[in-house]
């Protein structure tokens, strides 16, 4: 019998792993600026207390308008905590006999999608479930009440004088599965095209409601409403850089820096719901 080698063709064509886009800056603002600095302290500074006005001056205060009050001007301190980086080198012979799959401007562009971005909002989700100010008891969610309970937080949202525009509702996609089958909520999803560019997949009680995928949220995740006032996340440094024939390397050097962090202010905290399941 004759011996016949086959030919194994390999084709210019590399196997992606899927990924998200970021959806963390429709929930947070880049309010403070640390350009100079690694910390930042911010002023929280109190009111006065009202008081029926002494239109007689029989009560003898020193003021007709009461007792004179003190203000407190206290501080409270960010310090970046996040300085990363990467690194790696693609050889130029690599490259060439690879197809031109091994390219330093597509390589980093996937290192970008598939490392630094879902790294950053890991961490930015993580804070903001720590920092949430309103943190129900942990519940079972289902269709039959997954309606009651984010009501429920638009709810405390309001009582806490939180703005109404802007909020943003965050689901699971096992969370958005219960919402759509839940034939108590009326769901908005003729959404215009440039949110659904930032992520946004329908709006529910006036929020605008963003999908992220289960892996870059806390465990035991269910839903989150927030509004953007409440979270300051920052990015200092970012730069990516492609060395050609760096020192010691015949080809191509990529190397990568963010320096990054997220952080509830005190005074805002309960512009964000945090619902934990059990």
């Amino acid at each position: 019998m004759a011996v016949i080698n086959l030919v194994t063709k390999f084709l210019p064509y590399v196997d992606e792993m899927f990924t998200t886009e970021s959806k963390t800056s429709l929930l947070t603002n880049k309010d403070f600026e640390f350009d100079g600095a690694k910390t930042v302290k911010v002023y929280k500074v109190s009111t006065a207390e009202m008081s029926d006005y002494d239109r007689d001056g029989s009560s003898g205060n020193q003021s007709r308008y009461g007792v004179i009050q003190g203000l407190d001007a206290t501080t409270e301190e960010f310090t970046l905590s996040k300085d990363r980086s990467f690194t790696f080198a693609i050889d130029k012979l690599d490259e060439n006999e690879t197809g031109g799959v091994l390219k330093a401007s597509t390589a980093l562009s996937r290192q970008l999608r598939e490392k630094v971005i879902p790294e950053v909002d890991t961490h930015t989700y993580s804070k903001m479930c720590t920092g949430a100010g309103i943190k129900p008891t942990a519940v079972e969610l289902t269709k039959e009440n997954i309606c009651t309970e984010i009501l429920k937080a638009n709810t405390a949202l309001d009582n806490a004088e939180v703005p109404e525009n802007g909020r943003i509702i965050v689901v699971t996609p096992d969370t958005y599965l219960l919402i759509k089958q839940c034939k108590d909520i009326i769901m908005e999803t003729d959404i215009g095209n440039d949110l659904r560019l930032k992520g946004v997949v329908a709006m529910i009680d006036g929020a605008l409601v963003v999908k992220v995928p289960a892996t870059r949220l806390p465990k035991k995740f269910g839903f989150m409403v927030a509004h953007p006032c409440a979270t300051v996340s920052p990015t200092k440094l970012s730069e990516y850089k492609v060395h050609e024939d760096a020192p010691g390397i015949s080809g191509s050097l990529v190397e990568g820096r963010i320096a990054y962090d997220s952080f509830v202010l005190e005074n805002k905290a309960k512009a964000i719901y945090y619902q934990a399941t059990v």
